[in-house]
């Protein structure tokens, strides 16, 4: 029978995440086989992972990454059963590492190789664990990406402005207002970026409600058609510039309008700007 040393299960502990007697005894059954060992420990933490799957994984972190270029950004929401794990540097290193091989591979979706990268870390630490989505966007010679995370992972946000001249993506204004649209974004978490980017069929689910509950409203009572039709439109406009990133007021400057500080930093740059897309994920409010 082969010897097992202390300094053997310490190695197949650092490498497996197992406990120790669990490494030892892992050691034993395999009569000193180092690789049948860890193999053995891999196969007991995917029967663990098994048996987990169907918990909920509602905690996690949210992860961006740019490309050194500037032409790819992605933005990735990856879950946990708790936030202990969440705050795991072992999790924390596996959400850089899946959104730089997003990038390096130019993956738009989610696949095995991703799974797989998971399932490795999951295995280790016996949680279950999700890659939940992804979101990718890239930019032209004329556009700049920027990121913001908030806090420890909760939210995340990915930003692309437009210049109509490329030079002016050089302006420190202009990336600084790039980087507090994010921050705004990530307060407010707008619905839309503008009100032709709402979905039709949602917007008349809102004034259907909005007309039910003027219909239930004692002061309503008895008013003109045209009256109550353009109360309704009223409560419509105030909808749409609460939840339109373009009309809402602006983080750094709530008396003006996100599309007045665009105005303001397009003069600034001495090019037109224009906000040609984000993206905003929360841990938690995306699908399983």
């Amino acid at each position: 029978m082969a010897t097992i040393t202390a300094a053997d299960v310490k190695q197949l502990r650092e490498k497996t995440g197992a406990g120790m007697m669990e490494c030892k005894n892992a050691l034993v059954s395999s009569g000193g086989d180092f690789t049948a060992a860890e193999k053995l420990l891999k196969e007991k933490g995917l029967a663990a992972i098994e048996k987990r799957s169907n918990r909920a994984t509602n905690e996690g972190k949210i992860f961006t990454r740019i490309k050194d270029d500037g032409s790819e950004a992605v933005l990735l929401e990856l879950a946990s059963e708790t936030d202990f794990v969440a705050r795991n540097p072992d999790f924390t290193a596996l959400g850089a590492s899946l959104a730089e091989k997003i990038l390096e591979k130019g993956y738009t979706e989610i696949n095995d190789e991703l799974k797989a990268m998971v399932t490795e870390l999951a295995t280790k630490i016996r949680e279950n664990m999700s890659l939940k989505r992804i979101k990718t966007l890239r930019a032209s010679s004329h556009e700049y990406l920027t990121q913001y995370v908030h806090g420890d992972g909760n939210i995340g946000v990915v930003v692309k402005i437009g210049a109509e001249k490329e030079e002016a993506l050089k302006n420190e204004a202009l990336k600084a207002f790039a980087f507090n649209i994010a921050l705004h974004i990530a307060a407010f978490n707008p619905l839309a970026l503008s009100q032709d980017r709402i979905d039709k069929a949602w917007l008349k689910e809102q004034e259907d409600i909005f007309r039910k509950q003027m219909e239930q409203d004692e002061s309503m009572q008895g008013k003109p058609a045209n009256v109550t039709e353009n109360i309704l439109k009223g409560k419509v406009r105030k909808l749409l510039k609460e939840i339109c990133l373009l009309d809402q007021g602006y983080v750094k400057d709530e008396k003006l309008s996100v599309t007045q500080a665009l105005a303001e930093i397009s003069r600034q740059a001495g090019s037109a700007v224009t906000i040609v897309d984000y993206a905003y994920y929360k841990v938690g409010s995306g699908d399983a």
